[in-house]
């Protein structure tokens, strides 16, 4: 098993989280972004930098994704494209993208990207408080644990 996140967008609080989570279940950890992210010292924490452009760190992620990793990521057509290979997917939030709920998913992102091409719908998600940091914890610990059975 091995975490990779899709880092371009992923908040920092986020980021220590899964510092944290690799260092205590001794499992590797990849960020991906198109600029530098800081990362602790660690053998299993790793940062790979992506050429700028459209969906170039979410390519990288699903063409290095195998089944049974873990992917952190709030990108739903990536989240669509590493459940279909047997990854697990949460976002930042801690919302678990799976088989069941993915395309359901991409359709309401799909909806909204729409509505708000069009100006019906304005603004984006509430700013991340603890209460988010917590589901993203709980969720990541979650699929942690259930890895180890």
């Amino acid at each position: 098993m091995h975490i990779w996140v899709d880092a371009d967008a992923c908040p920092n609080p986020i980021k220590d989280i899964l510092f944290k989570a690799a260092q205590r279940c001794q499992v590797p950890l990849t960020l991906v972004a198109n600029h530098t992210i800081r990362i602790p010292p660690s053998p299993l924490i790793k940062f790979r930098q992506v050429e700028s452009g459209f969906d170039v760190a979410d390519n990288h992620i699903a063409q290095l994704v195998t089944a049974g990793d873990i992917v952190v990521t709030g990108d739903i057509p990536l989240a669509a494209d590493v459940v279909e290979k047997g990854a697990q997917v949460i976002s930042p939030r801690g919302e678990h993208f799976t088989p069941a709920n993915i395309r359901q998913r991409l359709a309401m992102r799909n909806l909204m990207e729409e509505l708000r091409n069009t100006g019906e719908v304005r603004g984006g998600p509430s700013s991340m408080g603890n209460v988010e940091r917590q589901q993203f914890a709980n969720a990541l610990d979650r699929l942690l644990a259930a890895h180890k059975k």
